[in-house]
């Protein structure tokens, strides 16, 4: 209760009466008047009644104090029976903090990463956010429940906006242990088929464990080296690069039994191969018109070291010129198909027929070295359908066709068959969209039996033109016709040579972009984007496997002929397994090195400090029994002082809020009327006598 003014008359005004009423009181006692101390006390009620004086009564009543309980949804929460554990925590405080009349609860799902590429547990930096309506006086406590890996715990051990207990619920078991591998050092590229290092270690947190870890190393899902690795040691792992463009290096340690979770036990690391200078042996049979097309498209290639022989001087022609007055160096046959035969990455015969350059047992070399895994492409003329075709060497056992024998010599659009518009070395070409296709026409193609392999091209009357074939560990191209060079002279518009001969050349030599059929997924910061490129019209749905092993479908779409695509969006980070029919390849979301999945281990020391300096506990949920413990509830007033080991402490607010106010005016009404009417009437009752 409290007496405030509520003034009748301007302050002002009122003071000036004020003063004048005392001036005519100091006058008055001056000259001794009767009756002046009536007429002080009426003089005096009359200012205070403009002065209006007022009791006012407040009624408020308490505010509640609000306990904040942060729960720690992040990643590693999910392993173990962590996620059970908060959740019965929370129901438990809820039910324990509920028998307090004047304690108001407050849920905060926190710990999540909120779509960082770099996911931890932010388990406070948003708490001040979402306590920004209650003010620092109202909080209570904070209590989290947590595996206690959180990663933005004040430097100051200082909860910001916050001045109240600070307690932590652990969730997980004591005693834990989890085995993890990271890598220290990795290159980012590498030659191929060189040797490589990356810098591993292996990682046991919590109960350490003595005996070596069994690691192995995948190179694009082959198993490239597997090592025993000592626990806390740095080791270097040797690998080679199988191909160029992107190569996943996975590496996996094995599990220990009874770990936390096996979410860690593996890591990928993307390497791009690169080839050191592709080294091409390019053998052209005879000067002719087209003979430059492919010198030139393979010289301006800076990785590649072209090696080109044109045939000048056959054995049969015999002119009687001395041989020290030619000015044509010999064919080295011995040194190129023989010792240094598997130098060449790839071997092209341009227009070649078999004249006694070469002894038979050489071309049964070149298929050897085709079946090993070489590349061969032949670009025919007229004499392969001849006598001396190389179709009729050993050679023949690693082509895809052999030449009937006859020239199909008639004008034609060069096509694309039906695979060929989904083989990606065709794929899109530069004006094969329309009827007739944008480009030049050729003049003659190589008649051919029933062939192997996959015919992308036709020429007239569906012949086939450019086949693509596979033996062994080797690939073989055949182009039937020496009229490309048409399209290099710009022949009624020219036509996509370059674009045809590169990816030729290129997917002779194992490309991974132009593989016919290939499954492949990139992160795009949480989405996952699967392509699956194949000569097939429809592919079954892929498969998703996420870091917590939890499966999913994902329907692809056919984008463009023989490529398929899907964008699945991951709620979680980490490796993900990604399969496709007999295909798998792997992609990992968000940072391979993020601080969630580093440690994996509940602790309770990390938390510690911040408990200690603010006055709370920290304390495992996992007591033993059959369902989690939660520690009694404990409410002080004033200062939180000394901190309890056992108990919750919940500093309670001294806050009230204001409902209402009652006034009642002490010269309001017949009440002020009164006492003016009675000191006035008082004062001439005296001056009467």
């Amino acid at each position: 209760m409290t007496v405030t003014f509520d003034p009748l008359l301007p302050l002002w005004l009122i003071a000036v009466i004020a003063v004048a009423a005392a001036l005519l009181v100091a006058l008055g006692l001056w000259r001794r008047q009767r009756g002046m101390v009536l007429r002080t006390i009426a003089l005096a009620f009359l200012v205070t009644a403009l002065a209006n004086p007022v009791i006012m009564n407040e009624e408020r009543e308490p505010l509640s104090t609000v306990v904040a309980i942060a729960a720690d949804r992040s990643q590693s929460q999910d392993v173990g029976g962590r996620k059970a554990q908060t959740d019965q925590a929370i129901a438990q405080l809820q039910a324990a903090l509920g028998r307090f009349r004047n304690i108001e609860t407050r849920i905060i799902d926190a710990g999540r990463d909120g779509g960082s590429e770099t996911p931890s547990t932010m388990l406070y930096s948003n708490l001040a956010a979402e306590l920004e309506d209650v003010p620092p006086s109202r909080i209570g406590a904070v209590v989290s429940i947590t595996d206690g890996q959180v990663h933005d715990i004040p430097a100051d051990n200082k909860l910001a906006g916050i001045d109240a207990p600070a307690h932590a619920l652990i969730t997980g078991k004591a005693g834990e242990y989890d085995r993890r591998v990271e890598i220290v050092k990795a290159p980012r590229f590498g030659l191929i088929n060189q040797e490589q290092e990356l810098t591993l270690r292996v990682v046991d947190d919590g109960a350490k464990r003595a005996e070596p870890a069994e690691v192995t190393i995948r190179i694009n899902g082959e198993i490239s080296n597997r090592m025993e690795v000592t626990p806390g040691e740095n080791r270097i792992a040797r690998f080679r690069l199988p191909r160029a463009g992107n190569n996943i290096v996975e590496i996996a340690v094995a599990e220990i039994p009874g770990e936390v979770t096996p979410v860690n036990n593996r890591i990928v690391q993307n390497i791009d191969g690169i080839r050191e200078n592709l080294r091409v042996l390019l053998v052209s049979g005879e000067p002719h018109a087209g003979e430059r097309a492919w010198r030139n498209l393979l010289k301006s290639d800076t990785s590649v070291d072209l090696i080109h022989f044109t045939i000048l001087r056959p054995p049969e022609k015999q002119d009687g010129t001395p041989i020290n007055e030619l000015s044509l160096i010999a064919f080295p046959t011995r040194e190129l198909f023989v010792e240094k035969i598997k130098d060449f990455d790839l071997i092209i015969f341009d227009r070649y027929q078999h004249r006694g350059v070469l002894p038979i047992l050489y071309y049964d070399n070149i298929a050897q070295y085709v079946r090993d895994g070489g590349a061969l492409l032949l670009v025919s003329g007229p004499e392969h359908a001849g006598a001396e075709s190389i179709a009729y060497t050993p050679l023949a056992s690693v082509l895809p066709v052999m030449p009937t024998g006859s020239m199909l010599e008639k004008p034609f659009y060069p096509r694309l068959s039906d695979i060929g518009k989904r083989h990606p070395v065709t794929r899109g070409l530069i004006g094969s969209e329309s009827e007739p296709p944008r480009w030049g026409r050729w003049f003659r193609s190589v008649g051919v039996n029933t062939p192997s392999g996959n015919i992308v091209m036709e020429g007239a009357d569906k012949s086939p033109l450019l086949l693509l074939d596979r033996t062994d560990k080797g690939r073989v191209a055949m182009l039937l016709s020496d009229q490309g060079w048409l399209w290099a002279r710009g022949f009624e518009g020219g036509g996509p040579h370059v674009d045809l001969y590169r990816r030729i050349a290129h997917w002779l030599m194992k490309e991974p972009a132009l593989e016919e059929e290939a499954l492949t997924a990139r992160a795009v910061g949480r989405d996952i984007v699967v392509t699956r490129q194949t000569l097939g019209k429809e592919v079954p749905p892929a498969t998703l496997r996420a870091p917590d092993g939890t499966t999913s479908e994902a329907k692809l779409t056919e984008g463009e002929p023989g490529l398929f695509t899907a964008t699945i969006r991951t709620a979680t980070t980490g490796l993900y397994e990604v399969s496709n029919g007999d295909f798998k390849t792997l992609v990992h979301v968000g940072a391979v090195d993020a601080p969630e999945f580093r440690e994996m281990v509940s602790t309770t020391e990390k938390l510690a400090p911040l408990a200690k300096d603010s006055r709370g506990l920290v304390r495992r949920l996992d007591q033993g029994g059959p369902t989690v413990e939660i520690p009694q509830i404990l409410t002080v007033r004033g200062q939180v002082r000394v901190e309890d080991p056992d108990r919750l402490v919940v500093r309670m607010t001294d806050e009230t809020e204001l409902k209402g106010v009652t006034t009642l005016p002490l010269f309001g009404g017949f009440l002020g009327l009164g006492l003016l009417a009675l000191a006035i009437g008082a004062t001439w009752w005296r001056e009467g006598r």
